[in-house]
């Protein structure tokens, strides 16, 4: 039958109910049952909705939700096609992030060294006797959490609320609060996964460029010209090059943000891995500032934690949508943070780990200076490379055997860089450097 898929009134004989959804549906049923198999043509949306007596943004609406799940891909006049990926939708840049064998030095990840986080032995011992422990109350966040997090906040927000982990907590914030087809003003490049949150909402990211201290205020107030719903950038170490927004431009990004009441995020993802101070608009912006801070990167990724701040009607939205999930943060994860947040020797083990991190980065920075390469200053996890050709130096250090991150996948406009991370790299500077140096020449 896949040759009559086409065929606009066959596909129309398929359907009993023409509304997008339920002609997204009733097509995602024929796609998985195989009776249109993978490269499967299937009737253009002028075609088929007139055979249905419907519009045909109906249609294009329902071939919309087929492409978001993978089932189907191509648009316009070309038409459009099953595909042979039909697990649903997923991460377009985390998701298509590689898995390498134990003899690859993999670099494309900006993670902790774990070999010196904290360690949890006490902390799960102290968590064991955590307040309420196994109840079904849906409480926001622990006593002992919200008071550990408030001596080290950048400003006094109305309310925190517990989440699972930085990205949920950004996740469920544009779910709740941004409606799919909105524009959402984001640093660029940014981290990959918020990228991915925003698109998998349907909302488009609109690039603001950045330099070396943080977004252009210029480039901002370009992009709230265009009313987005929120503006989202990193205020402390940006997770992708490392710099960080200096008081100056968060003065000019303030004046800036004062003439629009455009939502702001802040997402701190790299936290207490960073030795700046927190940094914040939320005293200026109280209103509508949502500020994140992660301690996966500090803590270790398994604590699962993050904790947010917002005005109550905020939290209470973000708090209304969780519902639908796992409605809380648990308790256990709360009090084990809490714990560790309060004890001197998990403190003084942060503070080491970033000079430790220091070190590393600016051994590999060195190295690449030898070669040529200047990289800014900053801190971090990892560096940002600029290259002649992304594909040529993935290609080139992967036969080299290291393996990097494409910029692209963090970046709205087109970039030409690499991402290369550095906490883990505990030796092999030289043999890295000059193997990037031969990967970003983009000569043969």
């Amino acid at each position: 039958m896949a040759d009559r898929t086409d065929d606009a009134g066959w596909f129309a004989g398929q359907l009993s109910e023409i509304s997008a959804r339920g002609i997204a549906n009733q097509a995602a049923a024929l796609i998985r049952r195989g009776v249109l198999p993978p490269g499967s043509k299937l009737p253009t949306v002028r075609d088929l909705a007139y055979r249905l007596g419907i519009s045909p943004a109906t249609v294009s609406e329902a071939w919309g939700e087929l492409r978001h799940q993978r089932m189907i891909e191509g648009r316009g006049r070309s038409g459009s096609w099953v595909t042979g990926d039909t697990t649903g939708p997923r991460p377009a840049r985390t998701g298509t992030s590689g898995l390498f064998g134990s003899d690859v030095l993999d670099l494309s990840l900006s993670v902790p060294d774990t070999a010196v986080l904290p360690p949890l032995e006490e902390a799960l011992r102290h968590a064991a006797a955590a307040r309420n422990l196994h109840s079904y109350e849906r409480t926001p966040i622990l006593d002992s959490l919200r008071l550990a997090v408030e001596r080290r906040w950048p400003y006094r927000p109305e309310t925190f609320l517990a989440t699972n982990g930085g990205y949920n907590a950004f996740y469920s914030a544009v779910h709740a609060l941004i409606m799919p087809g909105a524009t959402v003003a984001i640093e660029d490049p940014t981290a990959m996964r918020l990228l991915d949150i925003l698109e998998d909402r349907g909302a488009r990211p609109l690039p603001v460029a950045c330099d070396a201290e943080g977004p252009l205020p210029e480039a901002l107030e370009q992009a709230l010209a265009s009313k987005p719903a929120a503006f989202v950038y990193q205020p402390r170490t940006h997770s992708v090059t490392g710099r960080g927004v200096s008081a100056a431009r968060l003065d000019a990004l303030a004046a800036v943000l004062a003439q629009s009441d455009t939502l702001i995020i802040e997402d701190d993802g790299i936290g207490a891995v960073s030795p700046r101070q927190p940094v914040s608009l939320g005293s200026r912006f109280p209103d509508r500032v949502i500020h994140i801070l992660s301690f996966s990167k500090s803590h270790g990724p398994d604590l699962r934690l993050a904790v947010l701040s917002a005005p109550m009607a905020i939290r209470r939205r973000i708090q209304s949508y969780r519902s639908f999930s796992s409605g809380w943060t648990s308790r256990l994860l709360q009090e084990m943070t809490a714990w560790l947040l309060a004890d001197e020797g998990t403190n003084a083990r942060l503070a080491a780990n970033r000079r430790l991190y220091a070190q590393r980065r600016a051994a590999l920075t060195a190295a690449l200076a030898a070669q040529g390469i200047a990289i800014p200053a900053g801190d971090g996890l990892c560096i940002w490379v600029p290259v002649a050709s992304e594909q040529f130096a993935l290609v080139t250090l992967a036969a080299r055997r290291i393996a990097v991150l494409a910029g692209s996948k963090c970046a709205v406009t087109p970039t030409r860089h690499i991402r290369v991370a550095t906490a883990i790299l505990a030796d092999r500077y030289d043999h890295v450097a000059k193997s990037i140096r031969l990967a970003a020449s983009g000569e043969g």
